[in-house]
């Protein structure tokens, strides 16, 4: 216990240590602030009209399709067109309908939508061939903002990592890691402490993260725990994996920086690109993010048929990487005190 509480007042003075734990809570924070914001609306086109051009009939159909703005003079609309940050279509009353304005470096869907616009706008009351079927949209249901929150709290989770490799590392280049081996404290007690304390680390980060951005049901109080309990576990370890492997602070920066990449980007590209059922989707299973990943997703859509599998998952994870850290940790060669002469 006396071991665990020098380790926090050490981790104190660890200025990255700390930037590792504030850092997916003030993400959360931010993701919290822009809830509000519904972001599928990122997609709509945006048009700019003159005050009293079109007739409320064009106007109405405009909002009907977009976002619509008005503005007083035409040098105001052609400001606002030309704006590097805006995306906004120009359109104008002509004797046969309308015609747009584009400042020319617009994406290629809003130039699209200029050049088809005003052949859609005078084949506005032309009966359809096609049957159209408007799928609503639930409540609050934002893919994009739901994927934010996954990716933040799978961060968090695993943010132990580099708690316990920075701390590590902290400790050779200081010197600490020569002191820690003359003092009356067991290899077993050693790595305890030091799996505790990332633990404790990414535990505590992804449970107040959760709290700001996520919503959790009482009936999803326990899987959540567990996904937390054992993804901040596999975290420590990976931690003390990075440690020992490093001899120094920019070779272990390098492995925190793979490591981070591999954790994080592999799940979010097979989540978007490759189908579950498809054999390589499981070749994703091989890294214990994939699991946790997957299964936030699961909470947040409300879809438990796979939560049990990806905590199972995490689960063998866990197990297999002690196995391995036990072994490779047995395999070193113990240092050999100096001889006297």
């Amino acid at each position: 216990m006396k071991g665990l509480k020098y380790q926090l007042k050490n981790i104190r003075r660890d200025k990255m240590c700390i930037l590792t734990f504030l850092l997916p809570i003030i993400a959360g924070i931010a993701i919290h602030l822009l809830s509000g914001v519904n972001l599928q609306t990122v997609s709509e086109a945006s048009f700019g009209i003159l005050k009293n051009d079109l007739s409320q009939e064009a106007s109405l159909w405009l909002k009907a399709n977009g976002n619509l703005t008005q503005y007083e003079t035409p040098e105001e609309l052609y400001a606002a067109i030309n704006d590097p940050s805006t995306q906004i279509i120009g359109v104008l009353k002509t004797d046969n309908g309308i015609r747009t304005l584009l400042s020319g470096d617009e994406l290629t869907l809003n130039k699209v939508i200029a050049d088809t616009l005003p052949q859609a706008y005078t084949g506005r009351t032309e009966k359809s061939p096609y049957t159209r079927t408007i799928i609503p949209v639930s409540e609050n249901a934002d893919g994009l903002t739901s994927l934010l929150i996954v990716i933040t709290l799978v961060t968090a989770m695993f943010m132990g990592a580099t708690f316990n490799a920075m701390n590590i590392i902290g400790e050779k280049e200081d010197g600490v890691a020569f002191i820690n081996r003359i003092l009356p404290m067991t290899a077993k007690s050693y790595i305890i402490q030091k799996i505790t304390l990332g633990f404790m680390g990414s535990a505590a980060s992804a449970l107040i993260t959760s709290l700001i951005c996520m919503q959790i049901k009482p009936s999803q109080l326990i899987p959540f725990l567990l996904l937390i309990i054992l993804s901040a576990y596999i975290s420590a370890l990976t931690g003390l994996f990075i440690g020992h492997l490093s001899e120094g602070l920019m070779t272990g920066i390098v492995y925190i920086k793979i490591l981070m990449i591999l954790f994080l980007a592999p799940p979010i590209l097979f989540y978007l690109t490759i189908p579950p059922q498809s054999p390589l989707f499981n070749l994703s299973y091989l890294l214990p993010s994939s699991a946790t990943f997957y299964a936030l997703m699961d909470l947040l859509n409300n879809q438990p048929d796979r939560l049990s599998l990806n905590l199972f998952i995490l689960f063998v994870h866990a197990i297999l990487w002690s196995v391995t850290y036990t072994l490779i940790k047995n395999k070193r060669p113990r240092s050999r005190p100096a001889a006297t002469s």
